[in-house]
């Protein structure tokens, strides 16, 4: 579709959230969850991609990461942010037990404004996790749904020998693009992911399962439950490795979103993940945004291509 798809930009921002936490803590550091992210804009092949990550608070043995995503034309001077994404990543030690951080104080007045924002959506997180914790996604449904299965690979790994969060966010992506293309049967692109909550790791050989579960329809929106399992090869007993939610969209030739054909829920299951959607919507709209910083970091503006100016 020319665009970057979300399961890219996912990887990439596991990464660099990956790289501040480690960096803060001295330890290796396990991906928790990943907050909102709404996709601004989508994200040109061609563009010049940077990604940056800010300590913005700190737990026990937790960091909450703020990655803002700037993205431009390399023939343009100043990058615009394309997309800003919430990750909490976990330091722990060589038994991969939680071990404790140092705190962080902010002092900068943008700093103590996003810790306290970061601090506001504790409360507001543990309701979305309950919230879709509490569902049951049962063959009572009847909403179209996408199961891919395959075995987890060598090249999933990371340098900890388990798959890393970017590769399992990247998987959601796909369930869910296969899902919302199949509804919507044209190409689809994920504008939002949210709630994702990782439960275990997943190992090299392990049964992956991704279904992806059409929720809700908007005007212009499909809204999609993933769940991810993992099965041993020597067990018959799956385990619930990730869960997220996934908004996709149709997009017409200009890159606006377009409307979708409406599902009308059938059955009690149905209607009660629809309201449940909902509820998630409702939820989400009281979070509020970080705040922007007002330029783009200097770091940020790609000079390193440019021909020195003209004497």
């Amino acid at each position: 579709m020319g665009s970057v798809d979300g399961g890219t930009l996912l990887e990439w921002i596991d990464k660099v959230a990956y790289a501040a936490a480690a960096q803060w803590s001295g330890r290796y550091c396990v991906t928790a969850y990943v907050g909102n992210i709404h996709l601004e804009r989508p994200l040109a092949v061609g563009e010049l991609v940077e990604l940056h990550a800010n300590l913005v608070h700190t737990g026990r043995t937790s960091m909450h990461i703020l990655v803002t995503v700037y993205s431009t034309d390399p023939t343009r001077v100043k990058p615009v942010q394309s997309a800003q994404c919430l990750t909490i990543l976990v330091a722990v030690d060589d038994e991969r037990r939680p071990v404790m951080v140092t705190p962080w104080t902010p002092t900068a007045a943008l700093e103590v404004q996003r810790n306290r924002q970061a601090r506001d959506r504790i409360a507001v997180r543990a309701q979305i996790e309950a919230a879709m914790a509490g569902q049951r996604y049962t063959s009572a449904g009847t909403a179209a749904s996408t199961t891919l299965r395959f075995l987890a690979a060598p090249t999933d790994i990371n340098w900890g020998g388990r798959v890393h969060g970017g590769r399992i966010m990247r998987w959601i992506d796909e369930a869910a693009y296969v899902c919302g293309a199949g509804w919507a049967r044209q190409q689809v692109l994920t504008s939002y992911f949210g709630g994702i909550r990782f439960y275990r790791p997943i190992m090299i050989g392990h049964v992956v399962e991704v279904t992806a579960r059409l929720l809700h329809t908007g005007p212009r929106s499909m809204h999609m439950s993933v769940h991810m399992t993992a099965t041993a090869t020597d067990s018959d007993e799956p385990d619930l490795a990730a869960h997220g939610l996934a908004v996709v969209v149709a997009l017409e030739e200009d890159g606006r979103a377009r409307p979708v054909r409406q599902w009308v829920p059938v059955s009690a299951e149905d209607r009660a993940l629809d309201a449940h959607a909902r509820h998630l919507i409702e939820l989400r709209s009281v979070v509020e945004p970080f705040t922007a910083a007002d330029a783009v970091p200097l770091d940020a503006e790609p000079r390193h291509f440019r021909l020195p100016a003209p004497r």
